[in-house]
Formats: structure tokens, sequence, C-alpha cells
């Protein structure tokens, strides 16, 4: 695949995406609740309308080969590119699908583990000291300051007793 079409490929599913995201935020109120103000739908609703409009915009630049990256013939990604890509993305899915599974904290945990000590090399000390640290900023950030729980799947009877603690 060229550096041409992975541009026009990406474009093309961002443009769908955002298709599917604006018919779902309909589902929720996209106009003005007076005294409220925006709906529910609002904000995903515009924020898809740009992510389209941008959208929609590199293909039209892609039509008219305006950009280098749309003149481009040159191999989109190298066997080296996808040697370094490929953990990345695995990891990514890995930790989408352990956010079902295991929950946010515990996900983000094992992510930090193995992207700071096996993939950035780094000893275990900065590796436990970060695996330990991003997901407990984030339980204060969006549990305890934004009263917004995060997903926990099979973990969440371990956090009741520190919900005794906080609420």
């Amino acid at each position: 695949m060229t550096v041409r079409t992975a541009e026009l490929l990406v474009a093309v599913i961002l443009a769908l995406l955002s298709l599917g995201l604006m018919w779902k935020s309909t589902e929720l109120n996209i106009g003005w609740v007076a005294g409220a103000g925006p709906g529910g739908g609002a904000w995903p609703f515009w924020l898809s309308v740009g992510m389209l409009v941008t959208s929609l915009w590199t293909i039209l630049r892609w039509f008219r080969r305006v950009t280098p990256q749309s003149r481009s013939k040159e191999i989109f990604m190298s066997a080296d590119t996808l040697a370094i890509v490929g953990p990345v993305v695995v990891g990514l899915l890995l930790l989408l699908a352990g956010t079902h599974l295991i929950g946010m904290y515990a996900a983000v945990f094992l992510f930090m583990i193995a992207f700071v000590r096996f993939l950035g090399r780094h000893s275990w000390f900065v590796t436990l000291a970060l695996a330990v640290a991003a997901p407990v900023a984030m339980f204060l950030l969006f549990e305890w300051a934004l009263t917004t729980p995060l997903p926990k799947g099979i973990t969440e009877p371990a956090f009741y007793p520190i919900y005794d603690l906080i609420y």
C-alpha cells in the first residue's frame, strides 16, 4: 500500500465513523435544552461533524493531489516500521479488551508494565512506579474528583472498601 492509498483509506474510514457517530448522537437531544444548555448528544454530534468536514477536506485534497502525501507512491509502512508499530497496536487492542474484562485500572497497570518495561526497557523500579501511579492518578481524577466511574470489570468488588472511605 502506498502513502497515497493509505491517506485516502484513512480519510474514508474516518468519514464513515463520523457519520456513524453523528447518527448515534441523535439518539440523545443534540439541540439546546431550555434552562439546561446543550443536550446530551450535542457535543458528540458537533465533534463528529467537525471530523467529517476535515475528512472530506482531506479526500478533496487527495483528489486534487495538493499535498506531498497525496502524490506519494512510496510504500506506506516498511517492515521495520511495522515491527515498531505492530506491538503498539496489539498493546492498545489488549488494553481495550482488558478494560472490558478486568477493568480500566487493572488494564492500565498491565499496559504500563508491558510498555515501560518490555518496550521501553526501563528498570523494574521505574516500571512499577509508573504502573502503580497511573491507575491511582486516574482513580483520583475520575472517581474522586470528577465522580465519574470508569469500567472495573471483574475487579469491581475490590473497590468497595475504597468507596466506603471516599463517599
